[in-house]
């Protein structure tokens, strides 16, 4: 049992809502959500300490670390969490896979509860309402479509963005979470110049 299912399983044993837990930790319950379905890769220590008095239970426990053989667990000691390396990708080079050589910058660790086959660093301010801010890093599952109103990353020419999806049946709209930027709008045949890159699955925040 992953982090995420740990911070369920105990606020419905709490009987407590999405709404009251994060009420509890100084949240919102769209945070709780993404705690609790892994979107958010990395969770602040302040906030993991909030969450484990409020469900009753020690830090441990929610970080799905047994006890030492000595039986004694520190709750001002977080332990690193379990990764695997992804790679990084920065500018597209058309007609090439995503994943080739001269399309990857380096590499990033990726915790192992979630599912993602490169990252993207965002650039730019287009993406702050979603909470994703320059430089941050996206982590991306590769897939060529994604339903009405997700974000994902998405290749126009030789760059890779990210945008909100929204689809329609004779265009689509590649929509920024800032109100300073216009949406980008596609029609029928101009639907073919873009491609969907893959669903974004979690993020990282710089400090």
């Amino acid at each position: 049992m992953n982090s995420g299912d740990r911070i369920r399983q105990l606020r419905i044993q709490n009987n407590m809502t999405l709404e009251e837990l994060g009420q509890r930790v100084g949240v919102g319950k769209s945070t709780v959500r993404k705690w609790e379905t892994g979107a958010i890769a990395n969770m602040r220590r302040d906030k993991i300490a909030k969450l484990a008095e409020a469900l009753g239970t020690s830090v441990m426990d929610i970080m799905g670390i047994a006890p030492s053989a000595e039986g004694v667990a520190y709750d001002n000691i977080l332990p690193v969490p379990a990764v695997s390396s992804i790679p990084l990708l920065g500018t597209i080079a058309c007609g090439d896979p995503i994943l080739a050589q001269e399309n990857i910058e380096g590499e990033v660790d990726l915790p192992e509860h979630i599912r993602a086959d490169f990252a993207l660093r965002c650039k730019g301010d287009s993406m702050i309402n979603a909470r994703i801010y320059d430089g941050d890093i996206v982590y991306i599952r590769h897939q060529p479509t994604v339903e009405d109103g997700q974000i994902a990353a998405v290749l126009i020419g030789d760059e890779a963005t990210l945008k909100r999806v929204r689809l329609f049946p004779d265009h689509v709209v590649l929509q920024p979470e800032n109100p300073l930027y216009r949406p980008l709008v596609y029609w029928e045949d101009d639907m073919n110049s873009i491609r969907i890159l893959g669903l974004a699955v979690a993020f990282t925040s710089k400090v």
